[in-house]
């Protein structure tokens, strides 16, 4: 025998509701506005900012959103997707040193024109889930494309595979600092970085040990040094 389910009660409050129309359409300004303030001024805005970038009340960004994180979080999964897809396409090039290539610029670029991606992975508060979270997704990709160009004889074989995003913070910091002067000297200087691991370019010997995965978790996540 056949049992027919009854359909949902709409006063059963356990149900997740969907958003009303104007409320959803709410929701993609307070999301669009946030994603062009995060990367023009970094996370250290208010939600005040955001709510007058969106054309909204305040109280509207904090009925959608309790509080910053919260919005940092909703943008974040979309912009670690980002690094994947670029990361799969720099996998899928058939020279090794074009894909390595292709990633490292690829990667240094997103961060050099979005200023709250590089603050959201080095905040301290939720800095370690997001850290770990970026990593699950995009180490097991970015490291076949750093081995395989190893394994190719193109890239210094003593280049670790938290030397990488390394370098990517390294070149985003100086975006930061460059980008009202000179907003592509990024460029410049991660052009010498490639040239430096180039394996002909291996020259003189590391002189200290790469990261571990513990080590490199803490340094992006430890509290910023205060100033003296």
């Amino acid at each position: 025998m056949q049992v027919e389910m009854a359909p949902p009660d709409p006063s059963d409050l356990s149900l997740p509701r969907p958003l009303r129309s104007d409320a959803e359409r709410n929701r993609r300004r307070i999301l669009e506005a946030a994603e062009e303030v995060f990367a023009d001024r970094g996370l250290d805005v208010s939600l005040d900012d955001i709510a007058a970038a969106a054309g909204v009340g305040v109280g509207t960004v904090y009925r959608r959103f309790p509080d910053k994180d919260d919005l940092i979080d909703a943008l974040f999964e979309d912009k670690i997707g980002e690094v994947e897809r670029v990361a799969r396409e720099a996998l899928a090039l058939e020279d090794p040193w074009e894909g390595f290539e292709a990633f490292m610029r690829a990667v240094c670029r997103l961060q050099a024109k979005d200023r709250g991606l590089k603050e959201a992975l080095l905040a301290r508060d939720r800095g370690r889930e997001r850290v770990a979270m970026a990593r699950d997704r995009i180490a097991p990709i970015a490291t076949r494309v750093l081995r395989r160009a190893q394994d190719a004889g193109v890239v210094r074989a003593d280049l670790g595979a938290f030397d990488v995003p390394m370098m990517h913070f390294a070149v985003g910091f100086v975006a930061e600092r460059t980008r009202g002067l000179a907003p592509d000297y990024w460029e410049r200087l991660l052009t010498v970085l490639l040239d430096g691991v180039k394996a002909e370019a291996a020259r003189t010997p590391m002189p200290s040990a790469p990261l571990e995965q513990e080590e490199f978790v803490a340094a992006m996540t430890r509290p910023r040094a205060a100033p003296r």
